[in-house]
C-alpha cells in the first residue's frame, strides 16, 4: 500500500516540476528540495515500507527523508520545491506526517 502511495506521490511531483518549468522556465536560484516523513519508529512496518520505496533514515530521530522526489536533475531550488510540495501533499492525504523541505545552495 505504501509503495503505491509513494508512486502516486512521485507522479504528482514529476508533474508539478514539469508544470513549474513550463510556466516559469528554469530560475537560476540553486538549491535542494526533499520530503521528510515522521514515523513512530524507524523500524516499524510503515517505516520499512517507506525505506523499501526509496526513503532513507534521517539524522533526525524518527524521521525518513527522500531527496529530489520528482527526480529533477537541474539545480533550480524552485522546481525542486514544487516537486517536494506535491509529493508531500499526496503523502499527507494518505495520512502520513510528511513535510516538504528545501535549502539554498
Amino acid at each position: 500500500m505504501i509503495n503505491q502511495i509513494v508512486q502516486n506521490a512521485k507522479e504528482a511531483a514529476v508533474q508539478a516540476e514539469a508544470d513549474f518549468l513550463a510556466q516559469h522556465g528554469e530560475p537560476a536560484y540553486c538549491g535542494f528540495g526533499w520530503v521528510e516523513v515522521y514515523v513512530d519508529r524507524t523500524n516499524s512496518k510503515e517505516a520499512r515500507e517507506l525505506i523499501a520505496a526509496g526513503f532513507k533514515k534521517s539524522y533526525k530521530p524518527r524521521c525518513l527523508s527522500l531527496w529530489s522526489p520528482g527526480a529533477y536533475h537541474g539545480q533550480s531550488m524552485d522546481v525542486k520545491e514544487a516537486g517536494a510540495h506535491a509529493f508531500a501533499q499526496v503523502l499527507q492525504q494518505a495520512g502520513l506526517r510528511a513535510y516538504a523541505c528545501s535549502r539554498a545552495d
